[in-house]
């Protein structure tokens, strides 16, 4: 493993130039499980840069450093990088999730001009359709059962088609997935610089059978489904709600330059107010950040205002400050952040004693202009899920037009 200590710039050393194009990366999860996914090496006005790709989405890794045969790359937004050594046609190394503190480091290597995501060696004639909505169980059986929805598109329904996609719980979504089926496997996987996911399956008839999903190398859970156009998961709105007796929400913490902030301040009395709660470490989260930077540059001169409680993996306020700063300016988010100092969905809930409960990163809070929570939302649906997340917004839209009205 490479120890180097260096502050991350992007320059390049004509003797020792990454190769420019594509590259399949693989991260080992396990004796016996890679995770896949492609990447391309770009050059421009001696600059280098990574772009990382899972279906339609492209994550730009701008923060590259080479020194002598050792290249680092810094993932934009999260707390993560690679440490890895060249050799020309291939890299290795590893990947190190700096948010996780154990299975944190997986081994990595990369080679280039693979442009296929999944090696498959031997095909089929035939792959079955599986472009639709799927009632999906993980675990089933068991006490940590839990449903979902998996959403499947399939292109150029040949010999080893592509698949992209994407599973909606109750939490959230995971995002962009991408992936082929081959000889009636399904196999999906994303890396995003948060989270590394792999789905493998067999599909029978309408079924999907022998489910694996690993999340990095801290993470398996068994999976099965059965195609259901019909099915649904329960409103988001009614999992977290205030404890009998409450009708408002409070809380005192720090914001990004050190001053403790209220709910109960000057600046939120009349106004009506988002409440985030997010991590920089979540995903979800950002695609929700992402949408709430235009949503308040939109309504702040309407009456509306944010704040986004951070709940950062670290005891470390400085490194906390330093990692919601980086979100807030890649976002362009004007709105307040404010650290928390605590972590996960138990301490969220101990910060917020009137909730019943935090299931979620994010779970967002509505509040009207008289202070009272009128809306409670678990979960966010990102631009993955397509007619989901346009629903969503949509209804969000409207219902902060109304609490701005009253």
């Amino acid at each position: 493993m490479l120890i180097v200590s260096l502050l991350f710039f992007n320059y390049s050393i004509a003797q020792n130039k990454l190769r420019i194009g594509t590259w399949r990366g693989v991260l080992t999860l396990n004796d016996s499980t890679e995770l896949p996914f492609n990447f391309e090496v770009k050059y421009d006005l001696d600059i280098y840069s990574v772009v990382f790709s899972n279906a339609e989405e492209k994550i730009t890794a701008n923060e590259i450093a080479i020194q002598g045969d050792s290249v680092f790359i810094r993932m934009p937004v999260f707390d993560s990088e690679f440490k890895l050594k060249s050799y020309g046609d291939s890299l290795k190394g590893v990947w190190i999730n700096h948010n996780r503190k154990d299975k944190n480091i997986l081994a990595f290597n990369a080679y280039y001009g693979k442009l296929n995501r999944f090696e498959i060696k031997t095909w089929t004639n035939y792959e079955p359709v599986v472009t639709g909505n799927w009632e999906v169980e993980f675990e089933a059986g068991t006490k940590d059962s839990y449903k979902s929805i998996g959403e499947f598109k399939q292109l150029n329904v040949t010999k080893g088609s592509k698949l992209m996609g994407t599973f909606l719980t109750e939490t959230g979504d995971y995002r962009y997935l991408e992936g082929v089926m081959a000889n009636y496997d399904f196999y999906l996987s994303c890396f995003d610089g948060a989270h590394a996911f792999l789905f493998t399956g067999k599909v029978k008839d309408d079924s999907i059978i022998n489910g694996h999903f690993y999340s990095g190398a801290h993470s398996h859970e068994t999976w099965i489904a059965k195609r259901n156009e019909k099915f649904q998961l329960r409103n988001p709105d009614s999992l977290t709600y205030l404890k009998p007796g409450y009708t408002k929400v409070d809380f005192s913490f720090k914001n990004l330059e050190g001053k403790q902030i209220s709910l109960s301040d000057e600046k939120y009395k009349n106004k009506v107010v988002i409440i985030q709660l997010m991590g920089t470490w979540c995903p979800n989260c950002m695609d929700e950040t992402k949408s709430l930077a235009p949503f308040y540059d939109k309504y702040k001169s309407k009456g509306l205002e944010i704040i986004g409680l951070a709940f950062e993996r670290t005891d470390d306020f400085s490194k906390a400050v330093l990692r919601v700063s980086r979100v807030k300016a890649k976002f362009n988010a004007k709105y307040d952040f404010l650290i928390t100092m605590k972590t996960g969905a138990q301490q969220a809930s101990e910060a917020l004693p009137m909730l019943n409960k935090v299931m979620a990163f994010p779970t967002t809070i509505y509040i009207d202009k008289k202070g009272n929570v009128r809306k409670i939302y678990t979960g966010y649906y990102g631009p993955a899920t397509r007619q989901s997340y346009i629903k969503q917004e949509e209804e969000t839209a409207r219902f902060v037009e109304k609490l701005l009205t009253e």
